[in-house]
Order: structure tokens, then C-alpha cells, then sequence
């Protein structure tokens, strides 16, 4: 169960959910990473006193280690930021919510030193999974993934006795704000359109990815990288309550399914205290 955390990309939906979660469970904040929000970090840095903090952007480093020079914070910057703040001796898990192949060479760096992995960090499977997978075995690291439908499939496999017994894992889809639509109704939909989600409450780029359903394809992909199934056993449907988060099919016909609110907290929660299911300490 994680103590400790360094989180990577802590200024977006996940990584401020995360934290959230890392206050109810009075968990240790290690390293704290972001691109260029030097105001939030500001923030988490003083109520979270991690040991680190890293801005991407070298010009808001500068700003944020002026900020924060009353306090014994070191503030570092760009990837040599992102690979300390991965590698801090005290976090026992790091949490990569960063946005793009940027969380590939930090995600690597922690599994090298054996800690725990909140995949947050689609792309990261996407381009790179079997590197990832593979690296994860050599070293003996932990990824418990933090996306909705694959934690779901992660909790549904708990009991399964080897691979060989899953059919297909069933990926669930809200299809978005223009399920249904047609050619001549989509042509006038906006960025804002498809920033209204039906259910979620995520950042820019997934929720437009979701409306697309081009984050369902990057998902199908996670799927096959972290379960190492072939495509034809990874499907997805559609559930516009997005209440069942996804569902894992085994060859005697039997389905299991993981239900819940679609609340991004719960995830994050799991990955925080696998294999318990960790209560509020708020």
C-alpha cells in the first residue's frame, strides 16, 4: 500500500484529483511536477511540502524557485525535473498524469528503481507498451493502471487464475456528447460542445478525445499493452450511463464487471492502496 507519492503532472484534473485523494488518505507527497502553472504548484507545494518540485517550463522554474525560497523545497526544471521527481528516494509510488510521450523516460526511470506506477499516462502504453511491460518484469515494479475502464479490468482479474482463461476484456463508452448525431448536426459543433461531457468531469484533451472516441482507440491499445492480449480480444461498447467501467468476458462465458460512480477519485484510490481498498483518513 503507498505511503508516499511523487506525482508527475500535478496541476491537471488527475494530478489535483490525486491530491485530493492524498489528503483523505493522509498520504506523503515526495515530488510535485507541472508544466507551467507556477500559481497551483505554488499551492500544493506549500499545503503538500514535498521535497521537490519541477516546472517543465524553464522561465516558470525560475518564478516558482523564487516563490518558494522561504521554504527548503529544491525547484528543479525540464526532463532532468521530471526524472528526479520520478526517482525521489521517498516515494514508494509515482503517479504519472502528465500529458504525452513526455511520461515515457520518467515512467522507465521509476520502474528501474522498483516503485509502483499509477499509470495515468496513456500514451505512454500507447507508443511504447511492450518496452514498458517488459521493463516492468526486469525490474520487478508494480503498474497499477488509474484510468477508469482499466482499473476496472484490473480489479476484475484479481481472481482469475492465469490469462488463459479471459475470452475478451470489454472496454465501456459513454460515446460523448454527439453519440447519436448526424453528419449535418456534427458540421456545427464547437470545441465547447465537446468539451460537455454527459458524465465525466476531465481535462481538454481527453474530453475532446472522448467526444471523437479517439480516446477509446488510445484505450483499446492500453488494453492490449497492459494485459498483453491481441486486438481480438479487446472490444468496447457502448454505455451511456458509464456505471459499468468495463467488463472481462472468460471462456466458460462468465462475465465480470466493475461498477461505480464516475468519479475519477475512486481509481486513483485503488492504485493508492492495492490490493486493499483504502478508507478516508479526513
Amino acid at each position: 500500500m503507498t505511503r508516499t507519492i511523487a506525482l508527475l503532472g500535478s496541476t491537471g484534473s488527475i494530478g489535483r484529483q490525486t491530491l485530493e485523494v492524498a489528503r483523505e488518505l493522509g498520504l506523503k507527497v515526495a515530488a510535485l511536477t507541472a508544466n507551467s502553472s507556477v500559481d497551483l504548484i505554488e499551492a500544493q507545494a506549500r499545503e503538500f511540502c514535498p521535497r521537490l518540485a519541477a516546472l517543465y517550463d524553464e522561465a516558470a522554474a525560475n518564478e516558482l524557485r523564487n516563490r518558494l525560497a522561504d521554504t527548503d523545497i529544491e525547484v528543479l526544471s525540464g526532463m532532468e525535473g521530471l526524472l528526479a521527481a520520478a526517482t525521489v528516494a521517498e516515494a514508494d509510488t509515482v503517479v504519472t498524469a502528465v500529458v504525452g510521450m513526455i511520461g515515457l523516460c520518467p515512467t522507465l526511470a521509476a520502474i528501474e528503481q522498483k516503485k509502483r506506477i499509477a499509470l495515468a499516462n496513456k500514451e505512454t502504453l500507447v507508443c511504447a507498451g511492450e518496452l514498458v511491460m517488459d521493463a516492468a518484469d526486469k525490474h520487478g515494479a508494480e503498474i497499477v493502471p488509474v484510468d477508469s475502464e482499466h482499473s476496472a479490468i484490473f480489479q476484475c482479474v484479481q481472481g482469475c487464475r492465469d490469462r488463459g482463461e479471459i475470452k475478451r476484456l470489454i472496454l465501456t463508452c459513454s460515446g460523448g456528447p454527439f453519440y447519436g448525431l448526424s453528419y449535418d448536426e456534427l458540421t456545427h459543433k464547437t470545441r465547447a460542445d465537446a468539451l460537455k461531457h454527459p458524465n465525466w468531469t476531465m481535462g481538454a484533451k481527453i474530453t475532446v478525445d472522448s467526444a471523437t472516441l479517439m480516446n477509446k482507440g488510445l484505450e483499446i491499445i492500453e488494453a492490449m499493452r497492459l494485459y498483453r492480449l491481441p486486438l481480438a480480444q479487446v472490444d468496447a461498447v457502448i454505455h451511456r450511463q458509464s456505471i459499468v467501467h468495463s467488463l472481462v468476458e472468460f471462456r466458460d462465458g462468465a462475465l465480470l464487471a466493475q461498477l461505480g460512480t464516475p468519479d475519477m477519485k475512486l481509481p486513483i484510490r485503488y492504485a493508492m492502496t492495492y490490493p486493499y481498498r483504502g478508507i478516508s483518513h479526513a
